[in-house]
């Protein structure tokens, strides 16, 4: 199948412009995995937070809305899995499940799942739309996010709404406005190559 039929396929993502097989999918899923766990090295501290601000809530929406809800599933599945284990790459290099925003980790898997059933939709084809699923993609984060906060620190709720969501929404209008660029662009110069 040509570059040109795929891209323009209803329903296609971006990783529908490579020709489907196990390997890229495979490769996919742990590329998925590795670029969430370099991103998320870049971590700056919060004060009165335990939750630092990171590039991985922007990597993990990107998998899941470039590869779809499955394998963008499967690479944050990954990701998590692995850090959970003992794999030092959350954010500022720690693992396992017990960390106060080990949550925000669950709510990435669960975003990128659905910011990858959208983009399916062609929701990641314009900027407005681009935008609103990022939107939604950061809302899944912090629902399951501060909430875990509060239950592994004993916050009430304006607490963890202070210390894990307030903080954190003008670096996530940041990472949309960037991801409103870049997918819409993708497309554009994916149609381009067809």
């Amino acid at each position: 199948m040509s570059t040109a039929s795929v891209s323009f396929r209803p329903g296609a993502v971006l990783a529908d412009l490579l020709p489907a097989s196990r390997v890229r999918d495979i490769a996919l899923v742990v590329g998925g995995a590795v670029l969430t766990g370099l991103a998320a090295q870049i971590a700056v501290p919060v004060p009165g937070s335990p939750v630092p601000v990171t590039g991985q809530t922007f990597a993990a929406l990107l998998v899941g809305t470039a590869f779809g809800a499955r394998l963008g599933f499967l690479a944050l599945g990954l990701y998590a899995v692995l850090g959970a284990a003992g794999m030092p790459w959350f954010a500022n290099g720690t693992s396992g499940a017990s960390g106060a925003s080990f949550g925000y980790v669950l709510g990435m898997l669960l975003a990128a799942t659905v910011v990858g059933a959208l983009a399916r939709r062609g929701a990641d084809r314009s900027v407005l739309r681009t935008a609103g699923t990022m939107a939604l993609g950061s809302a899944v984060i912090y629902a399951v996010g501060v909430p875990y906060l509060m239950a592994a620190t004993g916050m009430s709720l304006s607490a963890a709404v202070a210390a894990g969501l307030t903080p954190f929404l003008l670096g996530d209008a940041l990472k949309a406005a960037l991801a409103m660029g870049a997918l819409p662009a993708a497309w554009k110069l994916a149609g381009r190559r067809g």
